[in-house]
Parts: structure tokens; sequence; C-alpha cells
């Protein structure tokens, strides 16, 4: 058994059976729906939760709490364990920030354990896949600190194609206008989002129809593609598993050597993509949004 454990948060959309299998420590954000109670975010059914979007239902997110933060970790250390914290980019929430401000707490408590930490800069399954490497390294034995290193080496590469299905999800978030959501509709575009270097969503053009929509992300990513290095594909979805698979299988065809997982967008990113989202992530050959 290892001696320290990898945390990480509920943005990271990994699929329950990967969590399982390494053991991490998944802290959880909360979702709120309409006026009802805060909920974390594992105990929502996702499949309820886009059908709730889907018939109007408003949901609000907010960051993994100190207090959660607090109770696990130190749990951890009263174990005898060292931790290893990756975290949410904190281009999107403060959860990283919250999880560093308990961490750096628990180091006056705790001198003897080992505690590092790190921004991914990721969401969705882009964190994902960071998460899941460093677990395969601690698995095949790597230190704390070796696992951080390698995490710090590709973090900044590990690039996220996003297209969203319905634009008046955006446009409830702010990130576009009313008038674009209707005319964007009308017309069929799909907007093509990236996460940036800062780690902050970033929408770089739009494509007419869903069909292109798919076929564009598959071009971003043969573009910058970095399978020699880590052939490993993440796909994270928002209740449109077929539209999802489509696209594993086209990279499949081209790429048969390479693992592609297929997860559920979580009901924190869920939130604010709608239903129809897909996100594609893997390691590139340039820093993240950058294609040339």
């Amino acid at each position: 058994m290892a001696s320290y454990e990898i945390f990480t948060d509920s943005s990271c959309d990994l699929p329950k059976e990967i969590i399982d299998k390494f053991d991490l420590q998944v802290m959880q954000l909360e979702v709120i729906i309409d006026d009802n109670p805060p909920i974390l975010n594992r105990e929502i059914d996702i499949k309820d939760f886009y059908d709730q979007l889907r018939n109007g239902a408003n949901a609000k997110t907010s960051a993994v709490t100190l207090g959660h933060f607090e109770e696990n970790m130190r749990a951890a250390l009263e174990a005898g364990k060292d931790i290893l914290y990756l975290g949410f980019t904190s281009g999107l929430s403060v959860t990283y920030s919250n999880g560093v401000m308990v961490l750096e707490e628990l180091m006056k408590e705790f001198p003897q354990r080992k505690i590092l930490y790190t921004d991914t800069l990721c969401a969705s399954m882009g964190q994902g896949l960071v998460v899941y490497y460093a677990a395969k390294l601690r698995e095949e034995g790597k230190s704390m600190e070796e696992v951080l290193e390698a995490v710090n080496a590709i973090k900044d590469r590990v690039h996220h194609h996003v297209t969203v299905n319905d634009l008046f999800f955006l446009k409830r978030g702010g990130r576009i206008s009313a008038a674009s959501a209707v005319a964007g509709t009308v017309l069929q575009f799909k907007p093509i989002i990236i996460v940036d270097e800062s780690g902050k969503l970033s929408n770089i053009g739009k494509v007419r129809g869903r069909k292109t929509s798919i076929n564009e992300l598959f071009g971003m990513l043969k573009k910058v593609q970095k399978f020699d290095e880590l052939p490993l594909v993440c796909i994270s979805n928002s209740d449109c598993y077929d539209d999802a698979k489509h696209l594993a299988d086209m990279i499949q065809a081209e790429y048969p050597e390479t693992e592609i997982i297929i997860s559920d967008i979580g009901p924190v990113i869920g939130a604010h993509t709608g239903p129809g989202a897909i996100a594609l992530c893997h390691l590139g050959t340039t820093t993240k949004g950058v294609f040339e």
C-alpha cells in the first residue's frame, strides 16, 4: 500500500471504477438545484440531473468547502499518510485555493508528514487525465515527489476541446448574449471552446451543425496529439453518450493503440454546459490552447 494519498475533487469527472481501483480521495463540490439545499456532487443521479436541466431547472455550483477538505485530509494525515493534492483549475473555481489553505494549516500540525500540491490548470476529464496518470505512476511505485514532477511536466500540455449543444446554457452563464443564443440556435451554430494556458475557458470559434462540431474536435486533436508520449484520450459528455462513442470510434480507428476513457460530465461542470456537451482531452505537443 502506498504511503501517500492522492487527493483531487469531483470536477475531475473520473469514472467510479477508476476512482475505486486506484483508491483516489475525491473531494466533493456542491450543486444547488432551484431553491433546494446543496447536494454533494456524488449524491446526484446524472441522468435525472440533465433531465431536470432540460425541463428548466436552474443549477448553481459551489466549491469544495474548507470543512470537507479539512475532515478528509486530517483523517489521512492521522492515519500516517502523506498527501499529494491535484486540484481543479484555479481559473474556474476557488476549490484549489480552499484545498491549499487547509493543507497549509495542516502542515503546522503534522510537520512530520509530507504534503505536496499543484494546480492542474485542467477541468473535467482533462483534470481526470492528470489524476489518472498520477495514479498509474503511484501504482508503478513512483514516489510522491516523482509523481508531482511528472504531473507538472505534462499539465500545461493537456488539451481540452469542447463543444456545447445548447447555447442557452452559455447565455445563462453570461458567456454569450441572448441575441447570440437565439441567432446561433436558429442557424445551428455550435461553439468550439478550449481551456487556455491560464486554466480558463476560451471560445475560439463556431461551426455549423452537431456533426461538424464533433469532426472539428477530432481535427483539433490530430493537429497536436502526443500519443507517442501518453497514448490516452479522455472524453466526457453531458448525457450524449452516443455522440461521445462516435467520436471515440473515430479516434480508435486512426490511433488503435490509444486508450480511450468515456465518462459523464458531472453536475458541477454540467450545470454550466447543459446537456449535449462533449469534452475531448489528451496530451499535446503544444501548450494547451495553442495549435501551432
